[in-house]
């Protein structure tokens, strides 16, 4: 099963967190993500990062795409990437809980009670929509931020119609976000979903 050493992330998450988002109202946002279980979460119940902490490294691993692919320090603006790419999945803090399954040990042969994540979602609003719902009762997005961490999903996402295409054709900040979420959810972290496999 992977793992993370999830105090080493959220100590990350949050130190580039204060350096680059001076925000009003980022203090109140961190200080009640502080309080949900945003640094333990996984980032899914099987697809990537299925595990402990998953939720955090994930966001930190998309921070690190889009700014190591796509940042440009003349054109782009560090805390509006900074916040796109920390935040975009904070609809999935409070959002999983712990279950349990009968899985054979391939070991012993023997039958066993074993954790799995399963959603237990208490606001369904959503998933990217949720996150600018959740960003902003503490924090004022500016409208490119919103766009991208609504349209973070793309094409996996509900209900999109032209509005993705209009959404990515007017904020390039949409398209870099959708980019970095694809590269670290297929290509950054795969291998990393065994907990529910078993």
């Amino acid at each position: 099963m992977n793992t993370f050493d999830i105090q080493t992330n959220k100590e990350e998450f949050i130190r580039i967190y204060k350096e680059n988002i001076h925000r009003e109202g980022s203090e109140e946002l961190l200080k009640w993500i502080e309080k949900t279980d945003f640094f333990t979460a996984p980032a899914s119940t099987r697809y990537h990062n299925a595990c402990e902490g998953g939720l955090c490294a994930h966001s930190l691993s998309v921070y690190h795409t889009l700014m190591d692919k796509h940042f440009d320090e003349e054109t782009d603006d560090i805390e509006s990437f900074t916040i796109s790419s920390l935040l975009h999945d904070l609809c999935k803090a409070e959002f999983y809980t712990v279950s349990m399954r009968n899985s054979k040990n391939e070991e012993t042969g023997k039958w066993e009670k074993v954790p799995y994540f399963t959603i237990d979602d208490k606001f369904p609003y959503g998933h990217g929509e949720k996150s600018v719902f959740l960003i902003e009762r503490k924090m004022r997005l500016r409208l490119d931020e919103a766009m991208a961490i609504r349209w973070h999903m793309g094409g996996f996402d509900e209900g999109g119609g032209f509005s993705i295409s209009q959404a990515y054709d007017k904020y390039p900040l949409a398209v870099k976000l959708h980019l970095a979420d694809l590269e670290s959810t297929y290509l950054r972290e795969k291998g990393t979903s065994e907990v529910n496999k078993r």
